[in-house]
């Protein structure tokens, strides 16, 4: 097959974070593939067609990018952060997996993106300077009951924590049900921060300890980072960093 399809991360919003692998690959690309936000990032041009979809159709987003790149086109199929976590790789390998035995054949990369949790830990300082874990707090693909479960764990490992999707105008129980398994699991004031659209022109950083979070300060814009019970924050007059150190008392 003379076709190709390239699976990238734009980063989480400024144009100076995506990478210039990412670049080169839009600046070949005769169709580009993603949620219609997404898409918008990507500037039109002479021969390239932007084909924006809804968000809950990740499947037949694959399948239409394979089947473009089987025929022939260079495909590539944009995710924000990176395309790994929580975004369009998996989706496109599980159609990969399930379609026809053709598509096995086609040139099939994955360009890495920076994901909203660095993005987010950068501009903190260092939250996630030792173990961590991401979960994604939607339900729309996975039960509540499992995602309780893993904040739970996570907890009681002590884990730092990145969440994505923490909460929309669809469900915003979900968060408030989230902090409470965290405040019942952690016991104490480790900081929490609410990152929202990082690297825009809209970005909006707050730290505050985990008694005093509250569902309002987040919305599907913003990621989430909670502490480790060893995670500390260095008060400055310009605001604080948050750091968890990488070594931990025997």
């Amino acid at each position: 097959m003379t076709g190709a399809l390239i699976i990238a991360g734009l980063g989480p919003g400024a144009d100076a974070l995506v990478t210039p692998q990412v670049a080169q690959a839009l600046a070949r690309a005769t169709d580009v593939v993603g949620y219609i936000p997404y898409v918008k990032r990507v500037a039109p041009r002479a021969g390239l067609t932007l084909h924006a979809s809804d968000n809950r159709v990740e499947l037949e987003r694959a399948r239409h990018a394979l089947q473009m790149a089987a025929e022939g086109r260079e495909v590539v199929v944009v995710s924000s952060g990176d395309p790994g976590v929580f975004a369009m790789a998996a989706a496109v390998f599980e159609a990969l997996e399930d379609g026809p035995a053709p598509w096995r054949d086609l040139d099939i990369q994955v360009l890495p993106g920076i994901t909203a949790m660095l993005a987010a830990a950068a501009r903190a300082g260092a939250p996630l300077g030792h173990d961590f874990c991401a979960i994604n707090l939607s339900d729309n693909l996975k039960p509540w009951d499992l995602i309780e479960k893993r904040l739970r764990l996570a907890a009681e490992a002590d884990f730092a924590m990145a969440f994505y999707n923490p909460r929309s105008k669809s469900r915003p129980e979900g968060f408030a049900r989230a902090l409470d398994v965290l405040r019942a699991a952690c016991g104490d004031a480790r900081p929490v921060i609410f990152a929202r659209a990082v690297s825009t022109p809209e970005e909006e950083l707050r730290c505050v300890p985990l008694p005093e979070a509250r569902p309002e300060m987040a919305d599907m814009r913003t990621v989430v980072l909670v502490g480790s019970s060893l995670t500390r924050v260095i008060e400055r007059p310009q605001g604080p960093l948050v750091y968890t150190p990488r070594s931990v008392p025997a």
